[in-house]
């Protein structure tokens, strides 16, 4: 097992990474209170429920089981967290257990970030999405038809326990989709992860178990240390959005669930990554590379061909990094050297979401 610290002082909080910590006792020790709640979804909970309760020993467990896909990522589906903690009448000692991937994680700890002002909860991702990144960091929130992640809060988890076990029982999409952030990782902030990722890749897709680990682990690496400098994202941690602002324009339009998160946001960092060439920023060879890594992925690298520029335009002027009715975007100087700017012309702006298949390619 390996653990790694997201350092914020007195809320600093573990993060555990290995096979079989499901079944590790470790889990127990973070519950503070006597009530546990474990959120979980109709796909995860006859896999890992029963494991997760069996860690609990003599603890009060309550669960609720919501529908599984981001088109359930609402205030609708929400409300189900909150009347079950109230049907079994949790008091703000309880802790939620996030058992899930990224929806079961951001719509858990919105939820205890609001019951009763704020009550702890402890992610437990079972995705490689999850576990590289919506797991850690305390992002939390849910959707709205006119734009996503755009209603939550900020709520630290109590400890991470990322079982990479549990990751053979991911379709391979899913794990693609998790390739996604973890090449993120490479592009904003660690060239030589990029040189490493583009040599594993095919491991990585077959799930060697050492490849996956180490992704994993630096994935977490980099962003606990960009979390510890930047909590509520003011200033470096919106490098972490390279391609989401374009991704999650895609997700809207496309209608919740269409497209995985990771596949528009590959889509996204290609797109980004095209931008940034033609602002002079990276080689064509640089851009080349990228488009070559999320191919190899299993990702996608054309947007929608129904969405227009001015489609495009319009659902990412709902964007939290938008700032005075200017769109910023996380470009790239070069490949581990990112940066949140809204100095770009909008003309190369519109050369980007007009190239169709072309995309990334000069």
């Amino acid at each position: 097992m390996l653990t790694l610290t997201v350092d914020l002082g007195d809320r600093s909080y573990p993060i555990y990474i290995g096979n079989g910590l499901l079944d590790d006792a470790l889990l127990a020790r973070h519950v503070r209170g006597r009530q546990v709640m474990i959120v979980s979804n109709e796909t995860v909970a006859p896999l890992y429920l029963d494991q997760v309760v069996a860690q609990l020993g003599d603890l009060s467990v309550d669960s609720v089981i919501l529908p599984d896909g981001e088109a359930y990522k609402d205030l609708d589906h929400l409300n189900l967290i909150f009347d079950a903690l109230l049907d079994k009448r949790h008091n703000r000692t309880t802790t939620l257990i996030a058992l899930g991937g990224g929806v079961v994680g951001d719509m858990t700890g919105f939820a205890a970030a609001s019951y009763q002002r704020g009550v702890n909860f402890i992610q437990i991702p079972t995705t490689l999405l999850s576990q590289v990144d919506s797991s850690v960091g305390g992002k939390t929130g849910v959707n709205h038809a006119k734009g996503k992640n755009m209603i939550g809060a900020f709520h630290q988890p109590v400890a991470v326990l990322a079982d990479t076990g549990v990751l053979t029982s991911l379709p391979d999409r899913e794990l693609s989709a998790g390739l996604a952030e973890v090449i993120k990782y490479g592009l904003i902030y660690d060239a030589e992860f990029f040189d490493w990722l583009e040599q594993n890749i095919e491991r990585l897709r077959a799930q060697d178990a050492e490849a996956l680990t180490h992704a994993i682990y630096r994935a977490c690496q980099i962003k606990a240390e960009v979390v510890a400098q930047d909590e509520r994202e003011s200033g470096v941690r919106a490098l972490l959005n390279l391609g989401h602002t374009f991704g999650h324009a895609i997700e809207t339009a496309q209608g919740y669930g269409t497209w995985l998160h990771g596949e528009a946001v590959g889509t996204g960092m290609l797109m980004a990554a095209d931008l940034s060439a033609r602002c002079g920023w990276l080689t064509a060879g640089d851009v080349e590379r990228v488009r070559n890594l999320i191919m190899a992925a299993g990702l996608p690298v054309e947007a929608p061909a129904e969405m227009t520029p001015e489609q495009f335009r319009q659902l990412m002027s709902v964007d939290k990094k938008v700032l005075d009715g200017r769109i910023r975007l996380v470009l790239m100087h070069a490949i581990g050297d990112a940066v949140v700017t809204e100095a770009f012309d909008p003309v190369l702006l519109n050369e980007t979401l007009s190239a169709g298949p072309r995309l990334g390619q000069f």
